[in-house]
């Protein structure tokens, strides 16, 4: 049996240790550890909004969360929440003086035109629905 070659490895092997201690007691710098994972599911707490729950958006939007479906990457079907009243649109209902931001703020929901948003866009509650107001768009959602 031919064993000349044990002392090459050998030889490998003790530089490389001595490599990985100098650079220990260098302080060389490491590699750098990986970047955050991007918003997902395990990456932190997702928000978790409720039909009738009044939040506002990383966009600085304000919504009323009609309905929230788990499938399709954990969505959200929205109404947005406008100060701007446009009588040429029949879907445009009035809310309750203070239900979004200070007291007296006049709001519409634009329930004529519901979106689908990631639940990953939303950043704060703001509130709830008053029930009646509920009540009148709750149907817009696709479900309860």
């Amino acid at each position: 049996m031919d064993t000349s070659w044990w002392p090459a490895v050998a030889a490998v092997l003790a530089v490389a240790v001595i490599l990985l201690v100098a650079g220990a007691r260098l302080g060389l710098p490491r590699r750098a550890p990986p970047p955050p994972p991007p918003p997902g599911p395990g990456a932190g707490p997702e928000p978790r909004p409720l039909p009738g729950d009044l939040w506002s958006m990383a966009d600085g939007r304000t919504c009323l969360v009609l309905a929230v479906r788990q499938v399709r990457g954990h969505r959200a079907r929205v109404a947005w929440i406008t100060g701007k009243y446009d009588d040429r649109r029949a879907g445009v209902i009035p809310l309750p003086p203070g239900t979004v931001g200070t007291q007296g703020r006049v709001a519409f929901l634009e329930a004529d035109r519901p979106a689908e948003v990631s639940l990953w866009e939303f950043r704060g509650r703001v509130g709830t629905l008053d029930p009646t107001v509920w009540d009148e768009v709750r149907g817009l959602g696709g479900g309860g």
